[in-house]
């Protein structure tokens, strides 16, 4: 994305701020208004100081009070400026932020699946964080410095023409350093922006794999790949840093010699009888006045190249292709029987390698159908496309006899109940958690499903029972944690039940009790079981033996033991030890 286009998407973001924007101008021409005013009542205050000994008190207090009256009409001003621009920005951010979150529930999961996770939580927050400060810098320096640069050369002009033209010639230098520095250094903010997305990257991996790391005594990899990486962000933040803080004292320099300019002008000319002490004593505040905000807009470009960078990696994000909408009349399931059908069914994650090639299998409603294979055959991508995380490249997959892609994906999902062998718990009590999917649920029906899920009798030795607070699931074994993700299958009751390995956390002993609650429960349900434990499927309807990315045998459990095949292999390979 073009640094230009960057601009004009964060330009057009404060349209809908028009009143805050029009607020902001206002006070900053007040505050620069009386900032300019001060000058040149600072000037008549000096005049009338004729002598040793021939001062006039009564004009120089009526004087002094004016400037004390402007000083505190500025200073009012500037606070209201600042404030209104901090309140303005927040807004701006709060709208990227809540539509960039928005756009991430939006995305398909084959972006999501495609990236670290950290470096997309930088975008969020991070990068944001670094826009609003530049957007803040730029509200309440740029205004003022601009109106200031306007307002002071009009003064000037009044006061004296060819003082002015000092000013005028040289403050093209200015400008011309601070541009030529600009352009330099948008492209190491952004690189300093991708370095530091990196290392949030890994941060995350190293606080959510810490077990891991630590198990496989990986420590000093990972702190080497961290001190790389940390090497990296620091080498392109003092490039960065490094070439735009010439800005300033290069924007300093020419203006000392716009204010020694000014001063010889000046001291030329009042000798010379063409203006007073008074107004010399007003062009060097001027000159003072006219140069500073070349240094505050300096420093304000400076820091817009690393928030502009930020912009651009922010707005990338919301410019994701996302997945495709439902179509106008796509049909909501209200009550599913529970017939799943797919239709010669090609995908691949990768074009060039392909994983599932013309997979077709008819499910009748009620049959439990297991499915196996080895690592990587599959199995878990089936999953994916029944519950349509990710499309098929071609053929169908059906529900009833619909398309599933033709119905809205609320209602495809909601026909569906899942546990996974990874669990999920929210923030919140153990009731809000087993209520996720039907948050309506009264207590007698939580409490049932909770039964049903064998997970009754250890909620009851929380310390507060279904109010016991969660945090990520903490205080809670492995094993508890699972029950819990079945006690939300078991309160929505949905007509298709899909369980990836979901019962891997869990002992024997409940194991065979959460079969009998699924077998009661799941009567007349449609059910996809994957598992490794081949003991755990004996009694499935239907066991789809996969391989590849295709279905090699079908039958029952018996049925594959007698004919040798793959099935046998993989069940006598799990009992030979």
């Amino acid at each position: 994305m073009k640094k230009n286009q960057t601009v004009r998407r964060v330009l057009l973001r404060m349209r809908s701020f028009r009143v805050p924007l029009l607020t902001v101008l206002l006070l900053a021409i007040v505050s620069v208004g009386c900032s300019l005013v001060i000058p040149v009542l600072t000037g008549q205050a000096v005049d009338e100081v004729v002598a040793a000994g021939q001062v006039r008190f009564a004009p120089l207090k009526r004087v002094l009070v004016a400037i004390a009256g402007f000083a505190l009409l500025g200073a009012a001003a500037q606070w209201g400026l600042s404030a209104l621009c901090t309140s303005l920005t927040a807004g701006i951010i709060r709208g990227l932020r809540d539509d960039a979150f928005e756009k991430l529930e939006r995305l398909p999961l084959k972006t999501l699946d495609g990236r670290p996770y950290g470096e997309i939580v930088s975008r969020v927050i991070s990068d944001a964080e670094r826009l609003s400060d530049g957007l803040l810098l730029g509200f309440t320096e740029l205004f003022s410095g601009v109106l200031t640069i306007v307002g002071t050369l009009g003064f000037m002009l009044s006061q004296s023409v060819s003082i002015t033209l000092v000013v005028v010639l040289l403050t093209p230098i200015s400008l011309f350093v601070a541009a030529f520095i600009a352009r330099r250094t948008h492209g190491m903010f952004a690189l300093q922006a991708q370095a530091r997305a990196e290392q949030t990257a890994l941060v995350d991996e190293a606080i959510s794999q810490a077990k891991l790391t630590q198990a496989f005594c990986r420590e000093d990899a990972l702190t080497q790949r961290f001190d790389e990486g940390n090497a990296l962000l620091r080498k392109h933040s003092l490039r960065a840093v490094f070439y735009s803080s010439i800005t300033n004292p290069a924007t300093r320099f020419v203006n000392a010699l716009v204010y020694a300019g000014v001063g010889v002008t000046g001291a030329l000319s009042a000798l010379s009888g063409r203006i007073s002490v008074g107004t010399l004593s007003c062009f060097l505040s001027y000159a003072r006045q006219y140069t500073k905000p070349f240094n505050e807009i300096s420093g304000v470009v400076a820091e817009m190249q690393g928030a502009l960078a930020c912009a651009e990696r922010l707005f990338a994000l919301l410019d994701e292709p996302e997945q495709p909408p439902e179509p106008p009349d796509a049909r909501t399931l209200e009550h599913a029987a529970g017939a799943v059908a797919l239709d010669k069914v090609c995908f691949s994650y990768v074009r060039e390698r392909p994983l599932i090639e013309n997979f077709s299998l008819s499910v009748k409603p009620g049959m439990h159908v297991a499915i196996v294979g080895p690592t990587g055959c599959g199995k878990t991508t089936l999953i994916n496309l029944l519950m349509r995380f990710y499309d098929v490249d071609s053929g169908a997959i059906l529900l009833d006899g619909c398309d599933i892609r033709r119905l809205t994906r609320k209602s495809l999902r909601r026909s569906y109940g899942m546990v996974l062998q990874d669990t999920w718990l929210r923030d919140g009590t153990v009731r809000e958690n087993i209520a996720i999917g039907k948050p309506e649920a009264s207590e007698e029906e939580i409490i049932r499903a909770a039964k049903a899920a064998n997970a009754h009798s250890f909620i009851r030795r929380l310390p507060q029972g279904y109010d016991t607070p969660l945090k990520d699931g903490g205080g809670l074994s492995q094993g508890q944690r699972q029950l819990l993700c079945i006690a939300r299958v078991m309160l929505c009751l949905p007509p298709v039940l899909i369980l990836d390995e979901a019962t891997s956390s869990i002992d024997t002993r409940t194991e065979a009790k959460i079969s009998q609650a699924f077998d009661a429960l799941m009567r007349g349900k449609t059910s996809f079981i994957v598992a490794h434990r081949l003991s755990t499927i004996r009694s499935a309807d239907c066991i789809l033996v996969m391989r590849d990315g295709s279905i090699v045998e079908t039958g029952t459990h018996e049925e594959l033991l007698r004919r040798g095949g793959f099935y046998a292999k993989l069940y006598n390979a799990q009992f030979e030890a």
